[in-house]
């Protein structure tokens, strides 16, 4: 049977994790693209960051955006958090700060759940392009949900 999560649950699952997939509207189409990103629980809101291109130009014209985590075990025992939120570019000092937190919390998250030890965020997320300073953005949450199953014991 698939049952509701808690918002305790559901703010555990994003906190355990690093890698969801992001829902934008590009061109009138919905797009889903995995991201890294980071659960910045104090301001309830997802951390990202990108190069310049598809993704970005999208949600700086339509910032109504949805992020999908999951873990998955099983047909039957999996958990599913999605987060509705506003899509919000940061500059100066304040993407810089969250472009760290950023990266020491997902190194922390890949060093426990699987024992590697990153140094870079080029090792756990996609290179940058040449075009240098990367984009960094939070996605203000509006809204989170969860469903699980677990299969009857």
């Amino acid at each position: 049977m698939i049952k509701k999560l808690e918002t305790r649950e559901c703010t555990e699952l994003l906190n355990n994790n690093y890698i969801g997939h992001l829902a934008f509207i590009a061109h009138k189409e919905p797009h889903v693209i995995p991201i890294t990103y980071y659960y910045d629980q104090a301001n309830n809101a997802i951390i990202g960051y990108s190069a310049e291109g598809h993704k970005i130009e999208a949600m700086r014209k339509n910032d109504i955006v949805s992020l999908e985590v999951e873990e998955i075990k099983s047909v039957n025992n999996w958990r599913s958090v999605q987060v509705h939120g506003m899509f919000e570019e940061l500059q100066g000092i304040d993407a810089k700060y969250l472009l760290h937190e950023f990266a020491q919390n997902v190194k922390k998250l890949i060093t426990r759940k699987e024992g590697s030890h990153p140094e870079f965020i080029s090792e756990f997320s996609s290179k940058l392009s040449e075009q240098g300073i990367p984009i960094v953005y939070r996605i203000n949450i509006n809204e989170i949900t969860g469903k699980f199953r677990e299969a009857p014991k």
